[in-house]
């Protein structure tokens, strides 16, 4: 892996930007699975413009990050690592973020849909003459000449998708959700260049400093939970989901919902999985009494594995399972926990 030292060299024209680049969330050193996630659809959209994908990390002590984006599918990562930069805040990344814009010059920048991708690429926005389409959950692009972006997203109360363009002016950007887009396989045989973006005093200069992050024991990330139970309206009401705690405590999961349990008040919206809640991509999802509306299959569809539960055999959820289990979930339920607590031991 080469390294390079980054040298400005301003851009005048549309035709002065190619490439994609994805700006790298991460947490303590651990980046965020979105991250991987849009550098695997980043250089499916490369491959089209026949562009290099980009990747840019920005913390302290960070410089696994960049050999990471290059086995996830970048060709190229920049890199600012320098103490003042070990907690996000949004001066000092936005103003890493603009000069490596201006000197790398990326036709397209993607973020992730999170608190932190939000607010930094709406800040990016803010001195930038070009548009930012928000939480899409759809992207691709148009190949020669046009090379647009073609970022999607729910619009109109989520009743429909709308495709926004940005014709005039680059680079193109967007923040996608988590969990919308596949990661490449880890390729650990890849080769890429590192360029060492310089940290310069004035990207320390902010009137906030962080003095400490307080998790919350019992904060739900749907985004990040590998295994997922999900009830609907089919479950009658707000007790039933202590079945379904039960079950995902027995296999280290975490509880969803769709938005007919939220709307009736059973569980909290942070549980909600669908086009107005979490987008996620769990190894295992268990669907339990859930019809199957477009407005929750669009935000789970791309689980590794469906099981959906249900007493009507037409419902349409069962069109996307892979595997389908026609009956009262009162009856299934209690059995499937049963299994799992004997299977490990917990019973």
């Amino acid at each position: 892996m080469s390294v390079e030292h980054l040298e400005k060299q301003p851009a005048t024209s549309i035709s002065d930007y190619e490439g994609i680049l994805v700006v790298v969330e991460h947490r303590g050193g651990t980046a965020k699975k979105v991250s991987w996630q849009l550098l695997g659809q980043g250089r499916r959209m490369a491959d089209k413009l026949g562009a290099p994908l980009m990747a840019l990390v920005i913390g302290h002590q960070v410089k696994h990050l960049a050999q990471e984006a290059v086995v996830f599918g970048a060709d190229h990562v920049y890199i600012c690592d320098n103490e003042s930069l070990n907690d996000y805040r949004t001066k000092p990344y936005s103003r890493v973020c603009l000069d490596v814009f201006a000197q790398a010059k990326p036709e397209i920048v993607l973020f992730g849909a999170t608190a932190t991708g939000r607010d930094l690429a709406g800040a990016i926005a803010t001195h930038l003459p070009t548009g930012l389409t928000a939480d899409c959950t759809a992207l691709d692009v148009e190949p020669q000449p046009s090379r647009i972006l073609l970022a999607s997203r729910p619009a109109f109360s989520e009743k429909m998708m709308a495709t926004i363009l940005c014709k005039k002016y680059r680079p193109q950007m967007a923040t996608a959700r988590p969990g919308v887009f596949q990661a490449l396989q880890r390729d650990d045989t890849r080769t890429g260049n590192v360029i060492h973006v310089p940290f310069h005093d004035h990207y320390g200069e902010t009137a906030t400093r962080v003095i400490d992050f307080i998790t919350e024991v019992n904060s739900i990330n749907l985004e990040e939970a590998d295994i997922i139970i999900a009830g609907g309206r089919g479950l009658g009401g707000p007790e039933v989901f202590g079945l379904l705690q039960e079950l995902a405590d027995a296999l280290d999961g975490t509880v969803g919902a769709s938005r007919a349990a939220v709307d009736a008040g059973w569980v909290m919206h942070e549980r909600q999985i669908g086009q107005t809640g979490q987008t996620v991509r769990p190894k295992l999802i268990i669907a339990a009494g859930i019809s199957g509306a477009v407005q929750f299959t669009v935000g789970m569809q791309h689980a590794d594995m469906i099981i959906a539960i249900n007493k009507d055999p037409e419902a349409p959820i069962f069109q996307i399972a892979h595997y389908g289990i026609v009956g009262d979930l009162f009856k299934v339920l209690p059995e499937i926990i049963a299994e799992a607590k004997k299977r490990r031991g917990l019973a």
